[in-house]
């Protein structure tokens, strides 16, 4: 009886393990969130929703797009974290995501613990913009010269308290020697609405966001922060160009799964997401908007997380931001 109980309790762990990998592979057979933790027109939002609009075409069912903005992108970050680890919730994640816990006391999640890298989307640097009506410089020198002159009487918008932007205005006044007034936003786009009506005189924007108005006039580009020029701004110096050497931002968009989802599901959601980044419409609609991305394995893009928490928790350590 002892051997036949063994028998039994055997086949019942094959037969649950068989149920399991039959769930993964009949995914999806419902509409799949995606969590965009910040306000919808931003960066995180641009990127998502054309690969978002493919997946859901190959895999056959809706893909929705859910905006949870607040808190420097850890609300909506936190409640995928706490989502079921099923597949049908998922986060696009950004570069500001990986250290917001160092600054974050209740950030509500660890995301190397607590997320499972899917794939990248896009890759693209950040842009020092100023409204020419509201701060009359010409060059990054300029700039920085009337902010000595006058410390704290220049506006500087960011997307919000302990994003990205934020962590570069830190790094820009301390790499810079000066101070600015920093002014929070509840994301990129009101930033960028605020830039454009006045309300605010300079600002990091990405470059994919800013390039049109600045070719426009309305806004002018002093910098890019990154190692080169960019093809949509190509008249505009890099920060090291115009003086001020060692000052790189560039974030990255990349869509996560909850950390115990099934690895067929993941397998299968970065298969679909690779293919829609290899669409011929989507390369020439990231190359307008200044973006790169590179196709790569799910392990690859594991490492470069690995890479980049370390990165950022030491940039984020160094710039002594906290939020309460």
């Amino acid at each position: 009886m002892a051997q036949l109980s063994r028998r039994t309790t055997l086949a019942g762990l094959l037969a649950a393990g068989t149920t399991g990998v039959v769930r993964a592979g009949e995914w999806p057979d419902r509409s799949v969130t995606w969590v965009v933790p910040f306000p919808a027109g931003g960066g995180s939002d641009t990127f998502a929703r054309p690969i978002a609009a493919r997946v859901a075409g190959s895999l056959g069912q809706s893909m929705v797009i859910d905006n949870k903005s607040g808190a420097g992108g850890t609300v909506g970050t936190a409640v995928v974290a706490r989502a079921p680890a099923d597949g049908y919730t998922v986060l696009i994640g950004d570069t500001g995501l990986v250290y917001a816990p160092r600054i974050y006391p209740h950030a509500g999640f660890d995301f190397a613990r607590d997320f499972a890298p899917v794939s990248a989307l896009a890759r693209v640097p950040y842009a020092l913009v100023i409204n020419p009506a509201r701060l009359d410089v010409t060059t990054l020198a300029e700039f920085i010269a009337a902010a000595k002159k006058n410390p704290g009487s220049i506006d500087i918008g960011s997307a919000g308290l302990g994003t990205v932007t934020h962590l570069a205005i830190g790094i820009f006044e301390s790499r810079a020697g000066i101070q600015l007034n920093h002014v929070p936003y509840r994301g990129g786009a009101p930033m960028l609405q605020d830039l454009m009506a006045g309300q605010i005189a300079a600002a990091f924007v990405l470059v994919s966001a800013v390039a049109g108005h600045v070719k426009s006039g309305k806004l002018r580009a002093l910098a890019v922060a990154n190692r080169r020029r960019e093809s949509l701004l190509p008249d505009v110096p890099t920060a090291q160009e115009a003086g001020l050497s060692d000052f790189r931002f560039t974030t990255w968009f990349g869509l996560f799964a909850p950390r115990r989802t099934p690895e067929p599901i993941l397998d299968r959601l970065h298969g679909a997401v690779q293919a829609a980044l290899d669409d011929e419409a989507v390369k020439r609609l990231w190359k307008e908007q200044g973006a790169r991305v590179e196709l790569e394995s799910r392990a690859d893009f594991g490492r470069f997380i690995d890479r980049e928490i370390v990165r950022w928790n030491r940039i984020a350590k160094d710039a002594n931001i906290k939020m309460e």
